[in-house]
């Protein structure tokens, strides 16, 4: 839901060391955080991006988050437009969670930070490849209007701005 979320402490902090970078996108960001920021809510839609799953289930893959916290967890997701919640047991009552387009649009962005982990981190895991000739992929903006990679995007980084 736009505009509904809670700000994030010292976001307004947040928004003027962005500004200051020319990212505009400072209150976007402080929204984001806001939803998906704490330590497993980004683990949750991640595990999500493989398709709808239950309640166990997504607690057997994050085993340390407990029962509450994940409940907790998917409700405000949900109310986030960040996934829905389809029951398929009235008693007791269960739901069957899965990922709206919203929750799936984090795909990307997960996997940047997946990226990011691997190459500043030691993270056990490698930053992707491209298939062909397998070198390591770079993030670039991307203009489709103009089909070509922006060097610096000025101004406000809006969706006429995507990664390549």
């Amino acid at each position: 839901m736009p505009g509904s979320a809670t700000p994030v402490a010292g976001s307004s902090h947040l928004d003027t060391r962005l500004a200051e970078r020319g990212i505009e996108a400072a209150e976007g960001l402080a929204e984001a955080l806001a939803v998906i920021g704490d330590r497993w809510s980004l683990a949750i839609v991640g595990n999500l991006l493989d398709g709808p799953m239950r309640f166990g289930t997504l607690q057997e893959l994050l085993p340390a988050i407990s029962p509450n916290v994940l409940s907790q967890r998917l409700r405000t997701l949900q109310a986030s437009g960040l996934l829905a919640a389809t029951p398929y047991s009235v008693r007791p009552q269960r739901y069957m969670y899965e990922l709206t387009s919203s929750g799936a649009e984090l795909a990307a962005p997960l996997r940047l930070l997946a990226d990011w982990g691997a190459r500043h981190l030691g993270a056990a895991t490698e930053p992707p490849r491209h298939e062909a000739c397998e070198t390591p992929l770079e993030l670039h903006w991307y203009c489709p209007a103009c089909e070509q990679a922006v060097v610096e995007a000025t101004g406000p980084v809006e969706d006429d701005l995507y990664f390549a």
